[in-house]
């Protein structure tokens, strides 16, 4: 890794689960590698210990915080910071915060960055103001060119500022060779799940696996009535038992849960979906699957589990929008159908299912190099630390 010997101020609301938080993370660890400071400003959550662990510095305060009372207050605190620690640059990943980072990188004359995670709605001008403080960096950096497209379409930005980099994930600690068996079966045994817990030759069942926050966006609607429209063929004999786990905790209350439990009830397959709730080791979960489902009703500006389960040679079957087209390649590493489109994601199903063994195996081992080759953390952190030297030299703003 080049030398970067500078400091960097990253703001985030929370370091707890999501994308724009195992981001910072990643960025946080790579800076101290390259020999720089690595500084978050955030109310805190459980990414801390790593963060501390891995040598960064964390700056807690009520960064989550909306009022504008609070973000003014915000932007004071980060001046201090920012004049005590002698940071270089300040890089925001959320509304709120990045207008307490802009105020205060104009107020200490330091280059500001942002990150973009969701592209750009049109809204009325009051959410419009609010919502162009990520637009606002001397660099704003897209998670995904399908963010980027949707900026430059806008026409809310100078396209000069703008630079997409995708996320990426961790190939050591998605990488199926290291995951154990022992680790899947301790896994699925926590779920209390009936059926195979690591499945070999001659297996009886198709293992998938919806890994994702219980918000009607991710689309486990449709996941049910995948299952439900392929249970006459499974009892017909023409596909495997399905087995269906919902790997993710209930978002803003279990009103949510409650209906999809109620539509498991009435299509009749209760013995074949599971909902687990959250899960500690996600490379085990995606090992104990067959294939990953990942149908959001609405564009994933970028996406996480497509790439974590491509790292562990998982195939997809998803939605054709937002960012999965780009982490997704049609019949190579996955399968994509027509946005909103239940019968058709139905009919993916049970073509996924009449694959043989060795040809799933193929799509996975694809999947695993694509991702490799475009998607991984070092690739992340090595064109973020380039943008950042970018920034500090002057040639972005």
């Amino acid at each position: 890794m080049v030398s970067f010997p500078h400091t960097v101020l990253q703001v985030v609301p929370a370091l707890n689960a999501g994308g724009a938080e195992r981001t910072t993370a990643d960025i946080a660890q790579a800076v101290v590698a390259a020999g720089g400071r690595a500084l978050i400003a955030s109310s805190g959550g459980f990414l801390e210990n790593e963060i501390v662990k891995n040598g960064g510095e964390i700056f807690t305060g009520s960064y989550d915080a909306k009022d504008p009372i609070s973000l003014w207050k915000n932007a004071r605190r980060l001046c201090e910071i920012i004049s005590e620690n002698e940071v270089e640059i300040i890089h925001a990943r959320s509304r709120a915060p990045a207008w307490s980072a802009y105020i205060a990188a104009r107020n200490s004359s330091i280059p500001f960055v942002t990150t973009h995670h969701r592209g750009f709605a049109l809204a009325g001008p009051f959410k419009n103001f609010y919502n162009s403080s990520l637009l606002r960096g001397d660099l704003v950096i897209a998670n995904s060119a399908f963010t980027a497209n949707a900026i430059r379409a806008s026409n809310a930005i100078n396209p000069a500022k703008l630079r997409s980099i995708s996320r990426g994930v961790d190939l050591a600690a998605f990488d199926p060779d290291t995951v154990s068996p022992d680790r899947i079966r301790a896994v699925f045994a926590s779920w209390g799940v009936p059926g195979d817990d690591v499945g070999g030759e001659g297996e009886s069942s198709l293992r998938m696996l919806l890994p994702a926050r219980l918000t009607r966006w991710k689309g486990h609607k449709a996941a049910i009535q995948a299952i439900a429209a392929n249970k006459s063929q499974m009892r017909a004999g023409n596909m495997p038992k399905l087995t269906l786990v919902f790997c993710g905790g209930a978002q803003g209350g279990s009103s949510y849960e409650t209906s999809l439990r109620a539509l498991v009830e009435k299509r009749g397959v209760r013995e074949m979906v599971h909902f687990v709730g959250e899960c500690a080791d996600m490379p085990a979960a995606y090992g104990w699957a067959d294939v990953v489902l990942s149908p959001s009703v609405k564009p994933e500006p970028f996406g996480r589990a497509p790439i974590e389960a491509g790292a562990m040679k998982k195939p997809v079957i998803a939605f054709d929008h937002g960012g999965v087209r780009e982490t997704v390649a049609h019949g190579v590493t996955g399968i994509l159908v027509e946005p909103g489109n239940e019968g058709a994601f139905a009919r993916a199903l049970f073509d996924f299912a009449a694959m043989s063994s060795s040809d799933r195996i193929e799509m996975g081992a694809r999947a695993r190099g694509r991702v490799t080759e475009r998607y991984s953390v070092a690739k992340m952190v090595e064109a973020t630390l380039d943008a950042y030297r970018d920034v500090i030299a002057g040639r972005n703003y």
